[in-house]
């Protein structure tokens, strides 16, 4: 079914890549989720009703607010999918995860009006009317749920969408909850404990409101700006280090405006001896190569090593491994020497993850007393960084 939905709607061989394309499929999921979810609220509201079930009504609100939230999406890749302007350079992508923010405050907020109306029935019980239209009504909601999530998990993957990956958790979410409203269903029918349905509908509440806030906080991330997945970094140093000329490279940030709106900066490290105008094709280069192959727009710093000096080479080596045999998350870069007459200054930066507890000073001696072991006249001269990407190990 979800293919056929993509040749008739989309076509086949469409690059998702596009923006264009990413907003067809954006539109279809869309499209998809409101549909599914009105007809499976309307169909539960009506038995819920005639059964006097809170716990079959609750989870049609459930719906009700999945609707809404296919909704807000729908809107997201609208808005998202505009071109960029005088005010927005960088596009309007981000509108996406404004919308995954909005729709985890509409669970959130249907899982509170739930959760009220479920202690209600508990203190106020009543006995179902029993009838087979309930229980097939609640078997097609979760086949459909269960079709639903797949659905969103698949153009999810295909446009590298977190918001439709929010949505397919949802509905597999929505599966459990219905299944529990079932069993409620049944056991209420034949133990005549009118408690069991308030008591459901309280759990299924309390699980709308865990997921809405786990859901919150995936939302929350890449507005406050987090950091870049391990797959991105890895992927970024595997394309940067296979080109033979590159030494290293340091200071990698990413920066997120919205999906298939991701920029970045890198320090590349080349021989300090090599030709300029070479070292600057090479950058050309790579910059070309990120934004063709993976459509990042990367700016590569060139950052000049002395490879012709055995000293600096061989200390570089030495106090790299040194710091990371004290913790494997930090690292150097910019090592240079600068001779005098009582002593040698060793100036380079520390690395540190952005999560660093530990003790700074304690860190710092440490340094400098392992490079002091190779030449007492070394004199550390370090300046302390914070890394801003995920830590390769």
């Amino acid at each position: 079914m979800t293919e056929v939905l993509i040749r008739l709607l989309i076509g086949k061989n469409k690059n998702p890549e596009d923006m264009e394309i990413r907003t067809k499929y954006g539109n279809l999921a869309g499209m998809v989720g409101i549909v599914c979810n009105l007809l499976l609220f309307a169909g539960k509201f009506l038995v819920g009703t005639l059964s006097k079930s809170m716990a079959i009504a609750a989870d049609a609100f459930n719906n009700l607010s999945d609707a809404g939230s296919s909704i807000v999406s729908l809107l997201g890749f609208k808005l998202g999918s505009k071109a960029p302007d005088e005010k927005h350079p960088y596009g309007h992508a981000r509108y996406e995860y404004l919308a995954g923010l909005v729709v985890c405050v509409m669970i959130l907020a249907i899982g509170l009006n739930l959760l009220k109306e479920g202690l209600n029935k508990i203190f106020h019980p009543q006995l179902l009317d029993f009838g087979w239209l309930s229980l097939l009504v609640l078997v097609v909601s979760i086949l459909v749920k269960l079709w639903l999530g797949a659905f969103n998990m698949k153009i999810a993957g295909i446009i590298h969408s977190e918001t439709l990956k929010a949505t397919a958790a949802d509905s597999r979410n929505d599966c459990i909850s219905t299944s529990a409203v079932l069993v409620a269903t049944i056991l209420t029918a034949y133990t005549k404990v009118a408690v069991i349905d308030g008591i459901m509908a309280t759990i299924v509440a309390i699980f709308v409101l865990y997921s809405g806030y786990g859901l919150l906080r995936e939302a929350i991330d890449p507005l406050l700006g987090e950091c870049p997945d391990e797959e991105l970094v890895k992927k970024i140093s595997d394309k940067v280090m296979s080109y033979d000329e590159v030494l290293g490279f340091h200071d990698l940030m990413v920066h997120d405006y919205g999906p298939g709106r991701q920029f970045a900066s890198i320090h590349v490290e080349l021989p300090a001896e090599m030709d300029s105008l070479v070292a600057h094709d090479i950058i050309d280069n790579i910059e070309s190569d990120f934004l063709t192959s993976d459509h990042i727009q990367v700016v590569v710093h060139y950052d000049p090593i002395v490879t012709s000096d055995e000293r600096v080479a061989k200390l570089r080596t030495y106090i790299a491994q040194k710091v990371r045999e004290y913790d494997s998350g930090l690292s150097i870069h910019d090592l240079r020497i600068v001779p005098g007459v009582s002593h040698t200054n060793v100036i380079f930066d520390l690395v540190l993850p952005a999560d660093y507890k530990e003790d700074k000073e304690e860190l710092l001696r440490y340094v400098r007393t392992e490079t002091k072991k190779l030449d007492e006249n070394y004199q550390c001269v370090i300046k302390l960084e914070q890394s801003y990407s995920a830590i390769i190990k």
